[in-house]
């Protein structure tokens, strides 16, 4: 499920949807989360001055005294075309004498957002709420999970590289959580806490021949260096990169660098050599934003 920020007119609002999750990938209770959320969500929005939404009463979410601090999120997040992909997000959570966090109707959870905080062009949450073990009458540790189904649409080409992470808390202090009256739960909501790289999962590969070769002789080193589509779920060449063709030598511990290679305009790669010694060689992407480091397995020729 893939949120555009087209519809967002309040700071932290779209945040909200962090338990907006596509009934494919949640269990029941998670479902239920999802409902709960998404009526906040349209009750922000009407104070916004929108229009009002059936099965919600008036009043806007009050500020709830909860902050996040010590968020820590992979450097890198790699997704290709289809897998789930989940990462795990910790953090810290601090909270007034008066919010009581071991409440059932106690929701927080981290997200990552690409963009502006209050008008972001896209959101990735977890499939449930984090959970959370108290470590002083104020302050929590917290772990979550973003889940990432690419398959399903969640993310565009555009969208790899920098995301920055938030954390949001909502609680209901016994409201009924299909008709709340907005102005008595608590929102808590915020960006900024960390960073990080969504990449589109790439691919290397590497043939030499022929095999085997006689010394002296020329060897023709082909491959191609291809990355994932997240919009239409394939893998395409990666164009106009440098990649280095690398050899070991039969017995040495470590590659060195022959060449460096451009892709051309399918992401493939074709050099030659001479052949010198029996070896190993390989194509080496060092990966950039977007896309991250890969090297092809290993093709070994024998040299005679």
């Amino acid at each position: 499920m893939r949120i555009r920020a087209s519809v967002a007119a309040v700071t932290g609002a779209l945040a909200l949807s962090a338990f907006a999750v596509p009934a494919a990938h949640a269990d029941g209770a998670a479902s239920a989360y999802r409902t709960e959320a998404v009526k906040i969500v349209k009750g922000a929005h009407a104070a916004a001055g929108k229009q009002g939404v059936k099965g919600v009463r008036g009043g806007t979410p009050y500020d709830l005294n909860v902050t996040f601090s010590q968020f820590k999120v992979a450097k890198a997040v790699k997704v290709g075309t289809t897998n789930h992909v989940a990462t795990t997000v910790t953090y810290t959570l601090t909270h007034g004498a008066d919010v009581d966090i071991t409440a059932d109707d106690f929701l927080n959870g981290p997200y990552l957002y690409k963009g502006s905080f209050d008008t972001p062009d896209n959101m990735l949450f977890g499939d449930l709420p984090a959970t959370c073990k108290v470590v002083t009458d104020t302050t929590a540790k917290c772990t979550g999970k973003i889940d990432i189904y690419p398959a399903d649409g969640e993310l565009w080409n555009s969208d790899a590289g920098g995301w920055k992470g938030g954390a949001l808390a909502i609680a209901y202090n016994g409201q009924d959580e299909e008709n709340p009256d907005l102005s008595k739960v608590g929102l808590a909501d915020k960006g900024g806490l960390g960073s990080t790289l969504l990449q589109r999962y790439s691919r290397q590969t590497v043939n030499a021949s022929p095999e085997p070769v006689k010394k002296g002789r020329t060897i023709t080193v082909t491959g191609a260096l291809t990355r994932a589509n997240w919009e239409d779920n394939k893998y395409h060449g990666y164009t106009k990169q440098p990649v280095k063709l690398q050899f070991k030598k039969k017995g040495a511990s470590a590659y060195t660098t022959l060449k460096t290679v451009t892709t051309d305009s399918k992401g493939n790669l074709k050099t030659t050599v001479k052949a010198s010694a029996d070896g190993y060689f390989r194509y080496s992407f060092a990966g950039t934003s977007t896309t991250p480091a890969i090297d092809s397995t290993a093709d070994f020729v024998d040299v005679k």
